[in-house]
């Protein structure tokens, strides 16, 4: 009788825990959600790169403070690039580190758990189009397509997203 009082004494601990954590992991994923959502709704978010896929050769894993930001009207990129130039100038020119402004922004709202947004920008040296894809929980892929550099694609995260900005 003891020791079927003790298995359940036991059982009835352990699901009160698993209960617990899944609740807590509900609640946390919840959050990440709404944070995702109301950065990109602000317009004011930045990604994170850790991966890198050009368009030829092999994807690989990128070290350093690798970002592309956007505020408001403005982006930020701050990527390495690695594929082939048709024209650009004498040096190698910015590529895709610069500061300017949005030409153009399009949103296509959340669909089966992901956002995409398009944007572009003319850096004085190429108009870039990038392609935001960017999941409920903060993972993103970045797609950058110029008109004299071929197509690269990036793997990150949305920075901050655990926390609401104050």
């Amino acid at each position: 009788m003891k020791t079927l009082l003790r298995i359940t004494l036991i059982l009835s601990v352990a699901l009160a825990t698993a209960c617990a954590t899944s609740r807590q992991a509900a609640e946390k994923e919840d959050t990440t959600k709404q944070n995702v959502e109301r950065q990109l709704d602000q317009r004011n978010y930045r990604i994170n790169v850790g991966y890198m896929i050009p368009r030829r050769g092999i994807g690989r894993a990128v070290s350093g403070p690798y970002s592309l930001s956007v505020n408001g009207t403005d982006i930020d990129s701050r990527l390495p690039y690695y594929g082939v130039a048709q024209s650009v100038p004498y040096g190698g020119g910015k590529v895709l580190s610069f500061k300017d402004q949005i030409d153009e922004y399009s949103d296509e709202g959340w669909v089966k758990g992901k956002r995409t947004i398009t944007l572009s920008t003319d850096n004085g040296e190429d108009t870039l189009t990038y392609t935001l894809t960017i999941y409920d929980n903060g993972q993103a892929v970045i797609r950058v397509k110029g008109n004299n550099r071929d197509e690269i694609a990036y793997r990150g995260v949305l920075s901050d997203i655990s926390a609401p900005e104050e």
